[in-house]
């Protein structure tokens, strides 16, 4: 269908926008691609040029739609980024997102796995060669809490088997080193020296982790394959990479870390954003004093 003259003059606004986030700040590809996806959102929920549209446009794009305050917030967030830059470039005067109150998040505590139920989901029966690399990313990922974008761009000169350490590019393409324990180290190690050329083939690639095309790994093929490793682990919590950062991270709270080795090693900027572990460390201190004999309050005892 031919565009009309407000589509060109969206297409080239949101191009403009998407080369700012891109190049001048320097955000993730993920990133860019989530920002357009939510501008297009906007722009066919209404019949008319986004730069058009009013306070009470955005009010009811938001309030109409079936979203949770903090999906509300985000796309709030999005387009008043968006509306911004196009009044820093003189494209429009006001910010129709401006005095818009961002819907009220209650944070919840991140979600994590048991040790036990990490054994279980690790517990990967080895009998193909893809078993072989599955086995070597979760390990991988539980050892290093690193994010699964982290993960799925680690190329083979980014480990370091003498040293065990792997390098990783993380937000704002800032390089961190992480350690490595043994037991994912010799899984990885393992992995590629004698079963990730039987998955690669005859194709050449210098990421680490593959799919059975010989190409890099997909979030979506990762996801689907820990999805399936999950199910058949008799596991029925909902789980995602980020459920193994955050169980990587509670263990090493639980186990005495220091919290500012744990925002080092995640890779957090602010030590606020890792502080969301200690409240989890609180909860699990109160659980388990709640098993004291004494713990309890006595009837008609203040």
């Amino acid at each position: 269908m031919k565009k009309n003259r407000e589509q060109d003059i969206y297409d080239e606004n949101i191009i403009l926008f998407l080369d700012y986030l891109k190049y001048e700040r320097r955000v993730s590809v993920n990133t860019v691609n989530s920002y357009e996806n939510n501008l297009r959102m906007l722009l066919s929920f209404f019949d008319k040029n986004i730069l058009l549209l009013n306070k009470d446009d955005i009010k009811k794009f938001i309030n109409e739609l079936k979203l949770t305050s903090r999906t509300k917030a985000h796309y709030l967030s999005v387009f008043n980024s968006f509306y911004n830059f196009m009044i820093f470039n003189g494209k429009i005067k006001t910010n129709p997102c401006e005095n818009i109150k961002s819907p009220k998040i209650t944070k919840s505590l991140p979600k994590y796995l048991t040790t036990d139920e990490i054994d279980k989901l690790l517990n990967i029966k080895l009998l193909k060669p893809i078993d072989y690399r599955n086995k070597a990313m979760l390990e991988l990922l539980y050892a290093t809490g690193t994010r699964i974008s982290e993960l799925l761009n680690l190329e083979l000169n980014n480990i370091d088997f003498d040293e065990c350490i792997i390098r990783v590019v993380g937000k704002g393409k800032k390089d961190r080193i992480i350690p490595i324990g043994n037991t994912a180290l010799n899984y990885l190690n393992l992995y590629i020296n004698e079963y990730r050329p039987f998955i690669l083939k005859t194709k050449q690639s210098n990421y680490v982790f593959i799919n059975n095309n010989g190409e890099k790994m997909s979030r979506q093929g990762f996801f689907k394959i820990l999805k399936q490793i999950a199910s058949k682990s008799g596991i029925n919590k909902d789980i995602s990479p980020h459920v193994l950062r955050h169980s990587f991270a509670t263990y090493l709270l639980n186990n005495g870390a220091d919290l500012r080795v744990i925002q080092e090693l995640l890779g957090h900027e602010n030590l606020v954003t890792t502080e969301i572990y200690s409240h989890l460390g609180n909860k699990k201190i109160e659980e388990d004093y709640s098993h004291h004999p004494r713990a309890h309050k006595e009837k008609g005892i203040d």
